[in-house]
């Protein structure tokens, strides 16, 4: 009976000689900077759900009897839309209320034009989309290609805009 008295007295002065062994005020110290983290852990969930209000529209869906997942509005739009197209042209289409867009090269019409509709709130009238030949680059005596790309030519109704070129 005595023994483990002995080792636990051997073991926690031994381990008082490593730096280990902590104090009673030490304690409460680390179980309130646990409580604290705890809260802190507690507060981003409640800021993690307000996020959530903030993108509200999400859809549960089941995958052919396997476990349930969320599908984001604006997933699709990410993948369909790489960047708006800024160059002179692009600028004078603007004033006819066409708005120019480099797409994923798998994108379609209508994947595009259900990206514009989650991301700027603006239904397009007309989507045009131009496959573009990568340009022919040459670095010294090595030669190369630049990658093939997409690019939409979205039109909206006569009162609707983008602001694409804020902060431009």
């Amino acid at each position: 009976m005595r023994l483990p008295l002995l080792l636990n007295a051997i073991i926690n002065k031994n381990m008082a000689l490593f730096g280990s062994k902590k104090t009673p005020t030490e304690d409460k110290k680390s179980a309130a900077a646990k409580t604290t983290t705890e809260a802190k852990v507690v507060e981003s969930k409640k800021e993690a759900q307000s996020m959530k209000d903030l993108y509200a529209e999400t859809a549960t869906v089941k995958t052919a009897g396997k476990a349930k997942g969320t599908v984001y509005k604006h997933a699709a739009s990410s993948r369909a839309l790489v960047k708006p197209l800024i160059t002179e042209k692009a600028t004078h289409l603007a004033s006819e209320n066409k708005y120019v867009f480099v797409i994923a090269r798998g994108a379609n019409k209508i994947e595009t034009a259900k990206a514009i509709q989650a991301v700027y709130g603006v239904n397009p009238v007309a989507v045009n989309i131009v496959n573009m030949k990568g340009k022919r680059v040459a670095r010294g005596k090595i030669r190369g290609q630049r990658k093939d790309w997409k690019k939409a030519i979205v039109t909206l109704a006569k009162g609707d805009s983008i602001k694409v070129y804020e902060g431009v």
